[in-house]
């Protein structure tokens, strides 16, 4: 299979629609922009905050401040219309996450819990190095993809946001993601080549229209903290648990491709994480959130919210792939 995955070429497709709210973003899309009534606020609170189709829809509308869709012009990006139904669905998401985690807890203790491995751990990156068959990492990675083929990306609307330590320490790590200066190298890339090792389609996008509602709810909020500057101590919270707890993790995923021989480009990329972030675990608690909460300590429970959502979503998806996988079916909304 063709090791491709970054190509502008290569617009997403539409996938199709879950639901009445993901249907209009999606009949949206095939008309010109400031042409379109979408469904009003209460439509929208109507719809379960977790559910696929506002997910979907969501999913939809963020994609547009990415690398878009096939055939859609680019000025749907900032589209009124868009913009306001956006915010409706990003509302209903919100309320839920805030009625779900209503005392996140401190952002300190919050990190340090994060720091302790079971002894004997049940979670998904366990199963998948003790007893996962090929399918289930082939499930794992198309549901992964719909984040790392766009690794890090959504973490850079932060910069501008921050300054000092914070602004320092987090450039310092994204640099990593994308490669130290070398395309070839860029963490998007090497999982591009985990999918081809796997089988998989490398391209941008091509699993969305496959992943779960649990995968596009952990995706949505990175997007959703990314977007809105309001939100950024959320997101400094999110990208903080994610480096905190990537490397323990990857080095389970890299054993699970290892036994299973699933190529070496495939081990490669959770490989590199096992050492990467455990470098880059300081650089974000001490620089990063230390630095951010120097500056503007009033952002502490924004910072301890996106930690909180960020593992309430990552919980769910994980129960949900383990539920499936332990029943002997699919974990994707549909099949690859």
């Amino acid at each position: 299979m063709p090791r491709s995955g970054e190509g502008k070429d290569r617009d997403v497709r539409r996938p199709p629609a879950r639901g009445d709210l993901s249907a209009a973003v999606v009949s949206a899309l095939e008309r010109p922009p400031g042409t379109v009534r979408l469904p009003d606020a209460r439509t929208a609170a109507a719809a379960d905050p977790y559910g696929d189709d506002l997910h979907l829809a969501l999913a939809l509308c963020y994609e547009l401040h990415y690398r878009g869709f096939d055939a859609v012009p680019d000025t749907w990006e900032w589209d009124p219309e868009l913009l306001r139904f956006r915010a409706s669905l990003e509302k209903g998401f919100l309320d839920a996450l805030r009625a779900d985690l209503p005392r996140p807890g401190e952002v300190t203790e919050l990190l340090d819990g994060l720091l302790v491995e079971p002894a004997d751990g049940t979670g998904v990156s366990y199963f998948l190095r003790d007893e996962g068959e090929l399918w289930h990492l082939r499930e794992y990675a198309a549901q992964r993809s719909l984040y790392h083929l766009k690794e890090a990306d959504p973490h850079l609307w932060v910069v501008p946001r921050l300054w000092g330590q914070a602004k320092a320490g987090m450039m310092a790590v994204e640099y990593d993601e994308f490669g130290a200066g070398r395309a070839e190298r860029v963490h998007a890339r090497l999982f591009a080549d985990l999918l081809a090792d796997l089988g998989l389609d490398p391209d941008y996008g091509h699993y969305l229209g496959a992943c779960s509602r649990q995968m596009l709810a952990v995706n949505n909020l990175m997007s959703l903290f990314g977007l809105h500057r309001a939100h950024r101590g959320a997101l400094v919270g999110h990208f903080a648990w994610v480096e905190v707890t990537s490397s323990p993790g990857s080095r389970r995923l890299a054993q699970a491709l290892e036994r299973l021989d699933a190529g070496p480009a495939a081990v490669h990329f959770y490989a590199e994480h096992v050492e990467a972030d455990a470098v880059h675990e300081q650089l974000v608690r001490h620089q990063v959130v230390r630095g951010l909460l120097r500056e503007e300590p009033a952002l502490a429970p924004d910072v301890a919210f996106g930690i909180a959502a960020t593992d309430l979503l990552e919980e769910r998806l994980g129960g949900h792939l383990l539920d499936a996988w332990q029943a002997g079916r699919t974990s994707l909304f549909a099949p690859l």
